[in-house]
């Protein structure tokens, strides 16, 4: 049975939607502004990663509050304050000296990611059930937002460098979070103004301990997990593309912030597709295909480029099996680890609503705190592991690693579900009984 939407529903999803899209521009700028930094502060590669890590870390920390509250006074107020706050340490990047400074501002420029959780919970409350998949990955695809500063960022950058404007704003890289502190307070300004100003609250008086409760689920906990798999390493490889393409295919910071958007583009625009996905066939399903291209794609990313030398008894060498990969197959591979991942962001979260739909700001801040807690942790990760194997293609072996962890985790459950289970499931991939730590008799969901 199709349920009407609520009278401005499609407000809420469309303003949030544009709001989060361009607070995840802001919260990934790092990425394309990274390379001018680097040149103009002296800074290492290890250096820079860990401007790109602070932003990615207060872009998670708060994702569980961020949630519950939303939960509590309705996410109008949660997002208008996010682009708010946002606005002032995106202004002041404009005006940084120091590279402590500048790891100072990352860090609270980054509290922008977590109106992610924040408008996962407030567009549940407002769309029907039937619609939820495709909702929350219309809103998810704001996570396209990561390419617009991809695309305006090396024009503006090159355009304006070296002039200056009003006598106290500088051109080059610190004209583009100007831009963005402007853009930021007119949205807000429009989402306050343009959603109903009666908003939907269903954690109002549900007790804090209530709506905790899930989070003792080991459900959850592999959720989160695999939404580092899919969201914390897509936040991660925004980021640390536009560097990967620039010392490793000699291409400029333009081409260089091009060929990743053709990854950024699908990891977001596909989840719309993702949920629609989730919603006919099942989440799980979903989830089997996002790990089975991603470990494909990233199992031949991994490879390094080199041959075999073989030093004979007589003192000749030789070589075998010569590989190397060029700049297009490699494009090409990346476009299909972002589709994967597109897919997978939204199937992730169609569980959330369908087993804890109470408690979505909840869960849905763990699940997108741990998330993006990925994306903290994997750039160090990516330089760290480089520094160590000599290997630029360590960054995808990091990957292969993490997603095969996930698929094996994931596929040990339905296994241990369906012999747990009557004999009649064997065939079916979807039920919501196959919590780990719980016997609870939720209806089951089970499609064909």
């Amino acid at each position: 049975m199709t349920t009407t939407p609520l009278p401005g529903a499609n407000r809420v999803l469309w303003l949030s939607t544009i709001g989060f899209t361009l607070m995840f521009a802001v919260w990934l700028m790092f990425g394309i502004l990274g390379k001018p930094i680097q040149t103009e502060f002296g800074l290492t590669e290890v250096q820079l990663s860990w401007i790109v890590a602070a932003a990615a870390l207060n872009g998670s920390l708060w994702r569980l509050p961020a949630g519950i509250i939303t939960d509590r006074i309705g996410g109008r107020k949660v997002m208008t304050f996010l682009l708010l706050a946002t606005a002032v340490p995106a202004f002041l990047v404009s005006q940084v000296e120091s590279y402590g400074m500048l790891l100072v501002l990352a860090f609270l420029v980054g509290f922008a990611g977590n109106a992610f959780s924040a408008g996962i919970a407030w567009n549940s409350v407002w769309q029907p059930r039937e619609r939820q998949g495709f909702a929350l990955g219309l809103f998810g695809a704001g996570n396209v937002g990561a390419s617009v500063t991809k695309f305006i960022g090396p024009p503006l950058i090159a355009g304006t460098a070296g002039a200056t404007y009003f006598g106290v704003l500088d051109g080059g890289w610190r004209l583009v979070p100007v831009v963005y502190a402007v853009l930021l307070v007119v949205m807000a300004a429009a989402l306050w103004f343009g959603t109903p100003s009666q908003d939907r609250m269903p954690g109002t008086g549900m007790p804090l301990r209530q709506q905790l409760t899930p989070l003792k689920e080991l459900r959850v906990w592999r959720f989160s997990l695999y939404y580092v798999a899919v969201f914390g390493a897509y936040v991660a490889l925004a980021s640390w593309l536009p560097i990967y393409y620039i010392d490793n295919f000699g291409v400029s910071l333009q081409t260089a912030a091009l060929l990743t958007a053709t990854y950024i583009f699908p990891a977001s625009l596909l989840r719309p597709f993702g949920g629609m996905i989730s919603d006919r066939y099942g989440a799980r399903r979903a989830m089997y295909w996002t790990f089975a291209v991603m470990l494909l794609v990233t199992g031949i990313l991994m490879m390094p480029n080199g041959h075999i030398v073989i030093d004979h008894p007589d003192g000749t060498q030789s070589s075998h099996l010569a590989y190397s990969i060029g700049l297009v197959p490699f494009a090409i591979l990346v476009f299909l680890l972002g589709c994967a991942m597109g897919v997978g962001k939204a199937a992730v979260f169609k569980h959330i609503p369908e087993y804890f739909p109470d408690n979505v700001g909840s869960v849905g801040g763990l699940v997108g705190m741990l998330g993006g807690l990925g994306g903290f942790f994997l750039p160090p990760l990516f330089a760290y592991t480089k520094a160590w194997s000599g290997f630029p293609s360590s960054t995808f072996f990091v990957l292969f690693i993490l997603t095969a962890i996930c698929a094996l985790w994931m596929h040990w459950t339905v296994v241990h579900m369906l012999h747990r289970e009557s004999p009649e499931l064997a065939g079916l991939l979807e039920s919501p009984r196959d919590n780990e730590n719980s016997q609870d008799t939720a209806p089951e969901e089970v499609r064909a």
